[in-house]
């Protein structure tokens, strides 16, 4: 398993609520049904990038967004990578019915109404019984820091809100990028249709040196001529 920088040693965000209906499957990428290896899989390719030597020279914000988005891989994948505590979690969150079979696919943290802390589940029910109103009240707007570009996509959606996205690398290599910051931040509410800005870091393309040669190839020269200083602004 990865681990670029030391953790605190506490789960991250373990049972705070980020957004109803995300789970620990959308934090890593995978269906719930998918097999213990694949997920393993989406664990070891997303951790990778969060490695010491892609973040080497990056600024505080996105070192302290890297320790975040690490924290919770490792707590997802504390969570689905033993049978048993994936089988406690998928019963949870109403995944897999009592008799081992998996529920319908997309019903999630939403519709289990339950976040226990030791199962590391992300979100919780935050309705009410009966008929909703259509009425466009303000709600908590999601922390999505440290969660990759393609989750908080999902979390924006389901709190129906735009997604502003400033890049802040700007040779970044072609990878789903990670979120280091926002605004509005929480507490902040907003109504549904509001604009969430999100600053999304990506680990810049470097150029290849040669193997055994102690320098860059010609066109690795070229393409740092051309590309000048890294701006991470």
């Amino acid at each position: 398993m990865y681990q670029p920088y030391p953790s605190s040693g506490q789960p991250a965000r373990a049972g705070a609520a980020i957004a109803p209906g995300i789970t620990w499957y959308d934090v890593l990428g995978v269906m719930p049904g998918a097999e213990t290896r694949k997920i393993q899989r989406k664990y070891e390719d997303k951790a990778s990038l969060l490695r010491p030597e892609l973040i080497s020279g990056a600024p505080p914000d996105v070192v302290t967004a890297v320790r975040l988005a690490q924290e919770l891989l490792d707590t997802a994948w504390d969570v689905l990578g033993d049978p048993d505590s994936r089988k406690r979690y998928d019963e949870a969150v109403r995944l897999r019915r009592s008799g081992g079979s998996l529920g319908q696919p997309g019903t999630g943290i939403e519709s289990a109404g339950l976040a226990p802390a030791d199962l590391g589940i992300i979100g919780g029910r935050t309705g009410r019984l009966g008929p909703r109103r259509r009425r466009n009240r303000p709600g908590a707007v999601p922390d999505v820091r440290g969660l990759f570009y393609q989750v908080c996509l999902e979390v924006a959606s389901l709190r129906g809100l735009r997604v502003r996205t400033v890049r802040l690398t700007e040779r970044p290599m072609a990878v789903d990028g990670l979120v280091v910051d926002q605004d509005p931040r929480p507490p902040t509410k907003a109504h549904r249709g509001s604009t969430l800005t999100v600053q999304v870091w990506h680990p810049p393309a470097r150029p290849v040196a040669l193997i055994g040669s102690g320098r860059s190839s010609p066109e690795a020269a070229a393409l740092q001529a051309r590309s000048g200083p890294k701006s991470w602004a």
